[in-house]
């Protein structure tokens, strides 16, 4: 049976949902140990639940045997995350504007747009295998 593994800074799960708990301990427990306080904690726990939410759907198609992986970094005040899938990448730019009216009563697409509010720098790198979205908050 797939199972989370956790190494230094980083963990990888398969690519269900039912992983995202084991992400969030993870992240949570790595920014605490970092002494980052309660509510950036919180900010940058959404933001990654949210990446890792569609690096399962949308970048891995939900197949067990495709990893996304998490890594979290410290530099000086500034925390890192680094969510990796295994899929074919996307174009950013044509991301739908969660804003548009024709989009304002989606259920879905507003993901991306959350982590732009929440974060301080947001960088996706998209290649034929795979997307890294990389976050960066001042802690």
């Amino acid at each position: 049976m797939a199972k989370p593994i956790i190494q230094g800074d980083t963990i990888k799960v398969p690519s269900s949902p039912e992983f995202l708990p084991d992400v969030d301990i993870f992240l949570e427990g790595t920014l605490r140990g970092f002494g980052v306080q309660e509510s950036v904690v919180a900010d940058i726990a959404i933001s990654v639940s949210e990446l890792v939410n569609n690096a399962i759907v949308h970048g891995n198609k939900a197949t067990l045997t495709k990893m996304v992986t998490v890594r979290i970094t410290r530099a000086g005040n500034v925390v890192t995350v680094r969510v990796s899938d295994e899929g074919g990448g996307f174009d950013p730019t044509h991301v739908p504007d969660p804003l548009a009216d024709e989009n304002l009563l989606q259920e879905v697409g507003r993901g991306l747009f959350i982590v732009h509010s929440l974060m301080d720098k947001v960088e996706v790198e998209a290649t034929g295998s795979g997307t890294t979205v990389a976050i960066t908050k001042a802690i």
